[in-house]
Formats: structure tokens, sequence, C-alpha cells
């Protein structure tokens, strides 16, 4: 899912991840926005949180903590479960990747640092997620919750089906 053509993930109608881009342009990004965020903040942004970062935005897949685990020992960062369920933590914590509910599963912002509520269309068929922009408070979801005096503070959105490039290799 690589081109020579980078593309700039921007917030809005863009939805990250089905798209042919350039992944060291979303790796090198994202880094430098949570290198970024880290020295504004105070936070340490630790080698095994960096890697971590990494390893989630080689590719716009979900990764299990342990295949993160196994990707990490394979790095050189050790094999105990803490070392990827800390780094996880972190990077969710400060907005630099998401969890997949579904698939109890991790995946990098394709937005870092922008606030925003993402939406999550998962393939059934090749595991790639691509995240969009989703704003439920202003849809159904929030006429719903307004209607029953309901205030949301956090939709998780995430949509199970078969992604452009599962389509075009079988179209039935």
């Amino acid at each position: 899912m690589t081109s020579a053509v980078p593309q700039k993930n921007t917030i809005g109608s863009e939805t990250v991840g089905f798209k042919n881009h350039d992944h060291s342009h979303c790796i090198n990004e994202a880094v430098a926005a949570a290198e970024t965020h880290c020295a504004e903040k105070g936070l340490r942004f630790t080698p095994a949180r960096r890697k971590s970062l990494e390893i989630l935005l080689q590719e716009h897949r979900a990764l299990g903590a342990y295949e993160m685990l196994d990707r990490l020992r394979d790095a050189g960062f050790g094999s105990q479960p803490p070392v990827a369920y800390r780094a996880l933590e972190f990077l969710v914590a400060n907005g630099f990747a998401h969890k997949i509910e579904q698939l109890n599963a991790f995946i990098a912002c394709a937005h870092p640092g922008a606030n925003h509520t993402p939406a999550f269309m998962i393939c059934r068929l090749c595991q790639s997620v691509a995240e969009a922009k989703s704003t439920p408070a202003r849809g159904s979801l929030g006429d719903a919750a307004r209607a029953a005096g309901f205030q949301i503070e956090r939709t998780v959105v995430e949509a199970e089906g078969i992604c452009p490039s599962c389509v075009e290799k079988d179209p039935a």
C-alpha cells in the first residue's frame, strides 16, 4: 500500500488507511508530533514508546498487544508484557494511537495533535483499518442523547466491511 507520492494526513473528509501513500511520511510526521507534544508537556518519549509508535505507523492495520510485544522484542526491547502495555497506554492517553475495541487492538492516530472523534472502518478480509472524522454528537446518536438529557463524553464508532482493495480483488 505504498507509493512514491506522499499524502498529507489532514483531518476532514479524507479517510486515511485505504489509500496508497508513502508510509515514511506517516511515520515521520507522527513521530515529530509526538516528540513536540512530549517536549511541550514534559512527558518522557522513551525509546520503547517511540518504537511502539513507529511499529503502529508501519501499516494501517490494528495490532494486538502481544503482536506489539513480539515486534518490540525483535527490536531489542525485552519480552515482558508490561513493556508493550505501558507503551500502548501512553500512546492512547496522549492521542498518538487509538484502541479498536472490536479487535482489542491498537492503531496509530491518523491525525495526531488534532482534537477529533474518529470513526474506524475495519476490513473483515485483510484487517486494514481506516480512520475517518466522525461527528456522532451531531447525528442521530446526538439527537437521541439530547432527547434523553444525556451528555455524550466519549463515543467509539467502528464499522466492519470490505475495503476498496479487497473489493477490487473479488467484486463478488
